[in-house]
């Protein structure tokens, strides 16, 4: 078949197209689920407006075209064919995959001299960059693929040179500190040095992302208006094809001065005197949409930034000797920061290709991280779902990617399934488990908010499906649950940060329940630029709202859906209300009755956009045309067309009571193929509706009324027995009773609220008459009660002076014999330490939380030494008691108890080797290893603002 096939394409150009046609054909059938196209097919059909086709469409007809005629394209062919006879024109030029020498598997493995330290103590990206220029000003940081085989080495040097030179132009422009300049430039050496060129200006860069092909310049800035209108940029750089279009952008943005290119603004190479940039000044805007209606522009500061960089870099220890390879786009978050950034910060050499150039060959970004010994490569999910369907056997020959040792995986929800094919396809080259790791970030925290801390194969959870849709809980499945669901980890939060998860109360949820995520933390940023309204809506106390629904295990995030109804594209959001508002004023198409949503592709892995709409037409011929309507209209606003659009008779949208588009219930109609079940009356139709929309209210109604009463009724509980143990405790005058009715009194707490509580190695515990000193993590005000009715011990707890100045506190406390210690006087704190290390030879044991203190998010923090250095001088054992559960239960800052289990773990006595400080370390040591290994939660010793 496939001589035949060469044959033809020798010796027939017509027979060539007509089977270039055939391929298009075969592609239009798949992408449009079996449905015909709008158009007739032709050689001269628009791959855009006519057929449906994006970058990702293209890049897959061209590596089918190239299969089947055994021929290697240019690399512009992505970009440049407009039509299917433009294919045939590139076809009938290209050479044989014969006749071209391969050398990608040549290693040119980048090998630069390690540095030391980072720019820990700078505050700009300007001082990051002035500090790589004084310490090692011609060190490579940059190969910037040209083409697919030329590549070009920028220095630290070269960056700054280029971008003063920049800079200053834009001065004698008159573009003043604090004002907005465009970059509509594709990843090239001029986007870097322009970048830093409006940074050393001290104006905003704002990236937007440059049209995939020249011919769309116009209606790609026509795109960006509202971008640059929200912006009020002064200038915009650009290509010297957009030139032609300055007097355009002009009429439709007021602030814009000019449009220029890098060539026209090269200045002066002296130092730019414009003052110094600070650390809460603007670095640069990265717009989250604005295709149509308000753009939502979030402003991020160099504090935000350095902040950000530092905590990812710490988390995945990130040096000069790593090699970070990218094929991201730079005008994008997750490679402008990630990648670019972080990349600078650390000194490690950054080799960057365009997306064009990985999208039309997935093989080459595994090349280059072959050929040059790459470490951190970072992508969405859709790239390893690219690489696992569009790269042949054939084409990974040679291929060694165990260099490779950081793989972040996000922009995009992470899918289990390509991360297990991924990961089992590649295998044999070199490609580790642990190297994939799923991180969760947005725009709004920079970039990342939380990656896995500890090297790792990716952590997929299986939860049961009916508690988790019915009730939002992650109940653990058994391994031979068919109907189980998968969820990926997607790590902790980076140091300096928090995450939290909230009900419709506006209240934390505890762990393995699913609700709205917030965080917050250093890389937060301000708000959205000059939109007051929507920054106001972002925050809900010191928190910002994400727009996602997540759960967490062990203080681990697990994300299950979107609040916000947004469709992630190849990486790409889209906001499916402003299409919709768009398309509602097509002529034909009733207004308010369109809804745009997303469909999961397996085949790219990433998001299928789906326009469903609603027309009184009937005439197949009107409605074809209304479809190629709308798809020029998503070409113009989203820059590329809906995967498929649905043009129905009215009342085919389904809508809420209220009168809002239900894009689930579309979703799940368009899935089941059921748009086009008949449609009955219109109040059998609100019946059902309210019918169907009832039983989620209701659920969750009834989820809030059980959480509610809950901790209602445990307030009564614990009101009512506080009362009475506190009066026997303060009346009674024999300790022993006093322990008899305090232990009683929690235990009776526990078994009325249905507690179910564990304790695991009862046989741990010393005799009552032996002296020791315990130790457990703090998690909750619950813990001292959950202690009391655990144990058989009658201890004596050591706890804040504070709590002296307390009446009930001090009645109560006093009376079990507890000690107070001084936090915050040192000389008293001093002699109350010295008194109870002199008083642990008491048969009474001692009992410390040596975290000192308890927090709200999950992990265990660093021990204080006072428990420690006790046991030492007085030669006692420690015995390590470890609580879970009780955080859930009760959190730090919150009085909404919730439902849950406990369990408690004693375990073995750690005796001392010796009475010095180093045997006070290494009882602390041993005994926090001990607790770490059994409480479920994250080390967070080195972690700090995690209150």
């Amino acid at each position: 078949m496939q001589g035949n096939t060469q044959r033809q394409f020798e010796e027939s150009p017509e027979q060539t197209a007509e089977l270039v046609l055939q391929l298009v054909r075969d592609l239009v059938d798949e992408l449009r689920q079996g449905q015909k196209p709008d158009t007739p097919l032709q050689l001269d059909c628009q791959f855009d407006q006519d057929l449906g086709f994006d970058s990702l469409a293209r890049a897959e007809l061209i590596q089918r075209t190239e299969k089947q005629f055994n021929v290697s394209l240019p690399d512009q062919t992505l970009a440049s064919i407009e039509t299917p006879r433009d294919l045939v024109r590139e076809l009938l030029q290209a050479s044989r995959i014969g006749d071209i020498s391969v050398s990608e598997q040549v290693i040119e493995q980048i090998q630069l001299d390690v540095v030391e330290s980072a720019p820990a103590h700078v505050h700009t990206l300007q001082q990051v960059l002035d500090w790589h220029v004084d310490t090692h000003p011609d060190r490579p940081h940059l190969y910037v693929y040209q083409s697919a085989d030329q590549i070009t080495e920028i220095s630290y040097r070269m960056i700054q040179e280029k971008a003063r030179q920049i800079a200053n132009g834009l001065i004698e422009q008159e573009i003043a500190p604090g004002e907005c300049v465009a970059i509509m430039l594709p990843t090239c050496n001029d986007y870097f040095y322009s970048f830093f060129g409006i940074l050393y200006a001290r104006a905003i860069p704002v990236p937007i992302y440059p049209p995939a092909r020249p011919s769309q310049i116009e209606d790609h800035l026509k795109r960006h208006a509202n971008i640059l209108q929200n912006a009020e940029a002064r200038l915009l750089i650009t290509v010297p094809e957009a030139k032609p279009l300055s007097q355009l952008l002009r009429m439709q943005v007021s602030s814009i001065k000019s449009v220029v290119t890098v060539s026209e603004i090269m200045g002066s190479t002296a130092p730019p005197d414009v003052g110094d940039a600070h650390a809460s000044d603007i670095a640069f805007l990265q717009y989250t949409s604005g295709s149509t209606g308000i753009p939502k522009g979030v402003a991020l500061t160099h504090a935000n930034l350095l902040t950000n960089i530092r905590a990812m870099g710490k988390v995945v220890k990130a040096s000069s000797s790593d090699v970070f390879i990218s094929w991201l786009p730079v005008y994008h978050d997750m490679g402008l920061i990630g990648t670019w950034f972080g990349s600078l910060y650390y000194a490690s050499p950054l080799v960057i290709m365009s997306p064009l150039l990985f999208l039309s060959k997935p093989q080459r970004w595994l090349w280059a991280i072959h050929r040059h010994r790459g470490t951190v490569s970072p992508a969405p999910n859709f790239a390893y779902e690219l690489c696992i369907n569009k790269i042949d056997e054939s084409e990974l020959e040679g291929l060694d990617l165990s260099s490779w040792r950081l793989a972040w995986n996000g922009a995009e929800p992470v899918s289990p399934g390509t991360i297990a094919r991924f990961t089992e396809r590649f295998a044999k080259y070199g490609f580790r488990p642990e190297t994939m790791s799923p991180v969760y970030g947005l725009a709004e925290s920079t970039v990342g908010l939380t990656f896995p801390t500890v090297i790792r194969p990716p952590r997929i959870e299986r939860i049961k499906r009916e508690p988790m849709t019915r009730f939002g809980r992650a109940e653990a499945a058994s391994p031979d649950d068919p109907d189980a669901m998968q969820v990926i980890g997607l790590g902790l939060p980076l140091p300096g940060h928090q995450i939290r998860i909230m009900d419709d109360l506006g209240r934390e949820l505890p762990e393995r329940e699913e609700g709205e995520l917030e965080f917050k933390g250093a890389s937060a940023t301000a708000g959205y630029y000059r939109d007051p309204d929507k920054t106001k809506a972002l925050y809900h106390g010191d928190w910002l709202n994400t727009g996602d629904r997540a759960f967490t295990i062990g203080g681990e995030l697990f994300l299950t859906g979107r609040t916000k109804d947004i469709i992630i594209r190849a990486g790409r959001n889209i906001y499916p209300h402003e299409l919709e508002e768009a398309v509602s004023n097509v002529p034909g198409i009733r207004k308010g009755c369109v809804a745009a949503f997303a469909s999961h592709d397996n085949r790219t892995g990433t998001e299928r956009l789906i326009v469903l709409a609603e027309s009184r037409e009937t005439d197949t011929a009107k409605h074809q045309d209304l479809k190629h309507q709308i798809n020029n209209l998503a070409l113009d606003l989203l820059g590329s067309p809906p995967d498929d659009v649905v043009i129905g008779p009215p009342h085919t949208v389904p809508k809420t009571s209220s009168g809002k588009i239900r894009r689930a219930a579309c979703k799940e109609l368009y899935e089941q193929d059921s748009l086009d079940v008949r449609q009955r009356a219109v109040w059998w139709q609100t019946l059902r509706l309210m019918t169907a929309g009832i039983t989620p209210q209701l659920r969750r109604y009834w989820r809030t009324g059980l959480d509610v009463g809950y901790a209602v009724y445990m307030w009564l509980m614990m009101a009512i027995l506080a009362s009475i143990v506190w009066s026997f405790v303060a009346t009674v005058p024999n300790r022993d009773w006093c322990w008899k009715v305090t232990r009683t009194g929690a235990r009776a707490l526990i078994k009325l609220t249905g507690t179910k509580l564990t304790i695991t190695g009862t046989e741990n515990q010393p005799d009552p008459d032996t002296p020791c000193i315990l130790v457990a993590n703090h998690a909750s005000y619950l813990d001292g009660l959950v202690m009391v009715a655990a144990t058989q011990l009658k201890c004596r707890f050591v706890a804040k002076s504070e709590l002296k100045k307390n009446f009930f506190a001090r009645t109560f406390l006093s009376k079990l014999n507890t000690e107070f210690v001084e936090r915050f006087d040192a000389e008293k704190g001093i002699l109350d330490a010295k008194r109870i290390a002199d008083s642990a030879h008491s048969s009474q044991p001692l009992f410390f939380f040596p975290e000192g203190t308890l927090y709200r998010m999950a992990g265990l923090h660093e021990f204080h030494m006072g428990a420690f250095i006790a046991a030492a001088d007085a030669g006692l054992p420690i015995l390590p008691v470890t609580l879970c559960g009780t955080r859930s239960k009760l959190r730090d800052r919150s009085l909404f108890p919730r439902r849950g289990d406990i369990s408690v773990t004693i375990s073995t006595l750690i005796y001392p080797q010796g009475n010095d400080w180093n045997a006070a370390l290494k009882l602390r040591d041993q005994a926090r290893s001990e607790i770490l290994h059994h409480c479920g939660e994250p080390d967070l010793a080195h972690s700090k603002n995690n209150r």
